[in-house]
């Protein structure tokens, strides 16, 4: 097939937009032969499923979906009782950039705290706690939060075990949305498990597609978490069309990336080529608006620019303040890209 594309482009706008690496694509290449069962029940689902133990601790269960909205709307309508809502930050993915999924597809009530960094807090738990029992108002019974943030912030280890014993005090769930929960781990220089089983959360949004894969995500309900709570991920994957017939070539994405140190890899280069570019912003007078923690640099940019820049390398956001350049690296962002970012904005700046 002829390519269609210009192969030397190199995005900011996303993380979505770059390629599949190559050890992905091999274990694609390596599934793809012969006939195997279909629907999870293949030996790639199978081994997956044993690495998950080895990832997450035992009794760790793993379901292999197709994408971060879909792993995010079944593990919560698994998570979350028809009179219960989800407590999550405004900024979250869930109500930002999910078209409504989680309400039109799980009926999911979501209770938006502010959280101005894209963080919430105990005291946001505890306060959405003073409505259980109250039958006027949707049950605050799932807490959901996402690390890698939507504003581009960590939480830590500590920050997410307080969060997991608050909601747990109060009968609630922990979910996390883990789309860029290796560039997570990469950035802290912790295991996934570190920042999942180990603190508390009951179920996982684990991603891998903007690490590199093709098609990839996972629910996984963690070790700890109440019973029967897998089972209604299972029972209800194919209700919320996340019951992939050809499994075998989800799992065996999932096995390139997680079955070796690949998901490290490939998010320690994306968030390395994000500090160098934070750090030309910085040179160049321009402060990031949110602190930047891993992949994503939310900032101003000179004003007389930015449809120079947004053409030559695109981005999200106006560049101002109150609607700042939303800037992200990926897996295979390359050093002269970075440079040739930094360059145009060292010289707008000597213009200005």
């Amino acid at each position: 097939m002829q390519r269609l594309h210009d192969a030397h482009r190199i995005s900011f706008a996303s993380d979505n937009l770059a390629g599949v690496h190559p050890e992905v694509l091999a274990a694609l290449s390596t599934a793809n032969s012969g006939h195997v069962a279909g629907y999870g029940e293949d030996v790639y689902t199978g081994a997956f499923d044993d690495l998950v133990v080895d990832l997450f601790g035992e009794g760790a269960l793993a379901y292999p979906v197709l994408n971060g909205t879909g792993a995010n709307v079944l593990a919560l309508a698994a998570a979350t009782p028809r009179w219960g809502g989800v407590l999550t930050p405004v900024s979250s993915h869930l109500v930002t950039d999910e078209a409504g999924a989680p309400e039109r597809s799980a009926g999911l009530k979501l209770i938006q705290s502010p959280a101005p960094d894209g963080k919430l807090t105990v005291e946001d738990v505890r306060g959405a706690a003073a409505d259980l029992g109250n039958q006027h108002h949707a049950q605050p019974t799932t807490v959901s939060i996402a690390n890698v943030t939507e504003l581009g912030t960590l939480y830590s280890p500590e920050e997410i075990a307080a969060l997991s014993t608050e909601a747990h005090a109060h009968g609630m769930l922990l979910h996390l949305d883990g789309s860029r929960l290796a560039n997570a781990a990469a950035a802290l220089s912790v295991d996934l498990g570190a920042l999942t089983t180990e603190v508390g959360v009951d179920i996982l949004s684990l991603g891998a597609t903007k690490n590199g894969a093709m098609l990839a995500e996972a629910v996984v309900v963690l070790p700890g978490a109440p019973a029967g709570l897998a089972h209604a991920v299972h029972m209800s994957r194919k209700a919320q069309t996340q019951l992939v017939s050809k499994t075998r070539f989800v799992s065996a994405q999932l096995l390139a990336m997680f079955g070796t140190d690949l998901w490290r890899r490939n998010a320690d280069r994306a968030n390395t080529a994000t500090a160098r570019l934070a750090e030309g912003l910085r040179a160049s007078g321009l402060t990031p608006v949110h602190t930047v923690g891993a992949n994503l640099i939310f900032t101003p940019l000179p004003q007389d620019r930015i449809e120079q820049l947004r053409a030559e390398f695109d981005f999200h956001g106006d560049g101002t303040q109150a609607s700042p350049a939303r800037l992200v690296c990926a897996f295979d962002t390359p050093d002269d890209a970075v440079g040739r970012f930094v360059a145009a904005l060292t010289g707008a700046a000597g213009a200005a």
